[in-house]
């Protein structure tokens, strides 16, 4: 007799799973008529690829509309798990330190809405065991370095050009196009560095070179339309800042650290060289 394996610690059946797969792929097809109109293009390719965040959004969001009411099988077997006290969670982080997805994770269940944004010929909902997708939160600027410079193709080096940013955002690389971008790596590494009273981007920045002055040229140039912000325009030696964020305990200070980060989003995404 034919006995179907249990996946995860929500404790579905195979083909259970296969079910939630239809009903996710049903909800994508939806996001896609919304999406395509607004993104036919990433760098130069068509719609889906590149754009797994922006599916991976807009499928959670009619997830969480349609589940109240639905009568969907696969959607019903999500809203059973949710009962049970099973969180559903959007999730940033490395597929097998290949590439960076956004996906979603159901207790011990790995969710893949935008499974075809790298290679448009496979399927384009997944499910697998968390365990065995070998997906995760980045543990490490290093390990965000690894997987960005195959990935994206880029290289990196030190944020000397903001030394007082640098404790938070240690990271600037440059693609194949010469447009240079801050190497923010979201949120898990920047509570890394906190964590790590910012010894982890000091760290990095150790085994990074400086960017050339033509690079650094650049990005102030673009201070010229920003009002004064410490964070910008202050350029004391970056060894500095370090001690100064450290001796002052300044990594157990969340509004300090909101203050980096709204100087960062004040900033230009990308500065051509």
């Amino acid at each position: 007799m034919h006995t179907e394996n249990k996946i995860g610690s929500t404790d579905l059946s195979s083909s259970q799973i296969e079910l939630i797969i239809n009903d996710l792929a049903h909800l994508r097809q939806i996001a896609d008529l919304e999406l395509l109109p607004k993104h036919p293009h990433f760098e130069g390719k068509l719609y889906p690829l590149g754009r797994c965040k922006e599916i991976r959004d807009k499928v959670f969001s009619l997830l969480k509309e349609c589940l109240p009411q639905t009568q969907l099988p696969g959607l019903l077997l999500i809203k059973e798990q949710l009962t049970k006290g099973i969180p559903l969670q959007k999730q940033w982080g490395s597929l097998r330190d290949e590439y960076f997805q956004n996906a979603m994770i159901l207790g011990d269940l790995y969710i893949d809405v935008s499974n075809d944004t790298v290679n448009p010929n496979k399927p384009r909902v997944e499910i697998l065991p968390l365990k065995d997708a070998n997906f995760g939160p980045l543990s490490s600027f290093e390990q965000f370095i690894k997987v960005a410079t195959s990935y994206w193709e880029v290289e990196f080096y030190q944020n000397t050009i903001f030394p007082a940013l640098a404790p938070f955002l240690p990271l600037v690389y440059i693609d194949k196009k010469g447009r240079s971008k801050l190497g923010y790596a979201g949120l898990d590494l920047l509570q890394l560095t906190m964590q790590s009273k910012f010894t982890a981007s000091k760290s990095v920045m150790s085994t990074l070179p400086e960017p050339a002055e033509s690079i650094k040229d650049e990005w102030r140039k673009s201070l010229k339309s920003i009002p004064h912000n410490d964070f910008l325009h202050n350029n004391e030696h970056i060894q500095d800042y370090f001690q100064e964020y450290q001796d002052k305990h300044l990594y157990l200070d969340s509004h300090f650290c909101n203050q980096a980060l709204n100087a960062y989003h004040s900033l230009p995404k990308v500065v051509r060289i």
